[in-house]
């Protein structure tokens, strides 16, 4: 967490007529919520991409001005006493004057002057899954990454390295883990299964191999090499179908991921934690196969901890705009505001 941003020095307040604010900024949208401290969701705005790691700091700051205005739209800024940003590589707000300056020009520029917080969206995924001060968060994305949490901050922090150096487990991960299959059956001169015919009609329009394998092959390298690294996370949902059919390269790609992400929550968490486990991210919030494995999983090695599942990122972050201002019930608040946490603390 960084230094709270502020014109005037003075402390938050709240009163019966206060707001907060709370933003999840990605790099494809960053949304706004506006709420009461009771919990009242009075505003909502939505823009684009705001990680200035993604898009820079002017781009992502015009985005979060925007969001900003219209989740304010006819209310009074000098109402909202706190906020809460919550972004990937929030570490950019502390180390790069340039972004933090932008940044802090925006919240100035939709008229607002009380203190705002940025945080990791690691912590604000927490925030979405339980109340309680104390637990774990695992994410799978199109990234991945676990943290222990105290006192509602990140405490320990494991992967989320990035594509190239981690994010074991991840969207990533099994996309390649996909493209690799469909090679190895080519390699092998072996009739496609599922998942490589999957994978196979995905890149290249058509699951036909050709009289040589060799050739298919080389056209499915040049169609993945043709986009960005990333772009491989496409795949991960052909994992997914694959599995389900019982796919036996599938189901082994999923157990795989299973694997490097528990051994990512044990580094974070030790053994005989009672504490909540928040799953998080778009492959542990849909019922998905990884996430079945994981809860399973979860249920063997913390057979007394409450999992949770993330709900809604921006009410998160307001909540925890919300949490430490005086007179708030912060359980009642979170019961009322945060959704999709199916338990809490």
């Amino acid at each position: 967490m960084i230094d709270p941003v502020t014109d005037d020095g003075g402390p938050a307040r709240c009163d019966a007529d206060a707001l907060v604010l709370g933003l999840d900024i990605g790099a494809t949208s960053t949304r706004a919520v506006l709420v009461t401290a009771a919990g009242e969701r009075v505003g909502a705005g939505r823009a684009g991409g705001g990680n200035p790691n993604a898009h820079g700091a002017e781009r992502a700051s015009a985005a979060l001005l925007s969001a900003l205005r219209a989740a304010l739209a006819g209310r009074d800024p000098a109402l909202v006493r706190a906020g809460v940003l919550g972004l990937a590589g929030v570490h950019r707000l502390v180390t790069d004057p340039h972004a933090r300056s932008a940044f802090a020009a925006a919240w100035h520029d939709a008229g607002l002057r009380c203190p705002y917080n940025a945080v990791s969206d690691v912590l604000v995924a927490y925030a979405a899954g339980t109340a309680a001060p104390c637990g774990t968060v695992l994410v799978a994305g199109t990234g991945a990454v676990a943290a222990a949490v105290r006192d509602h901050r990140l405490d320990h922090v494991a992967d989320g390295h990035g594509w190239l150096l981690g994010d074991l487990g991840s969207g990533y991960w099994l996309g390649r883990e996909a493209v690799r299959t469909a090679l190895s059956d080519l390699d092998a001169h072996r009739a496609p299964g599922t998942l490589s015919t999957l994978v196979l009609t995905e890149a290249l329009g058509s699951p036909g191999v050709a009289a040589n394998p060799r050739d298919t092959a080389a056209d499915l390298v040049q169609a993945v090499n043709a986009k960005p690294p990333i772009a491989l996370a496409g795949y991960a949902p052909l994992v997914m179908r694959a599995y389900e059919s019982g796919d036996p390269a599938a189901v082994d790609v999923v157990r795989r991921a299973a694997d490097h992400l528990m051994s990512t929550l044990r580094t974070v968490r030790p053994v005989g934690a009672d504490t909540p486990v928040v799953l998080a991210g778009g492959l542990l919030t849909g019922g998905t196969a990884l996430a079945s494995e994981l809860r399973a999983r979860l249920a063997e090695l913390w057979p007394e901890a409450p999992t949770a599942t993330a709900g809604d990122g921006a009410a998160a972050a307001a909540w925890l705009a919300a949490r430490p201002l005086p007179g708030v019930d912060a359980a009642a608040l979170h019961a009322r505001l945060v959704r999709g946490a199916d338990a809490g603390g």
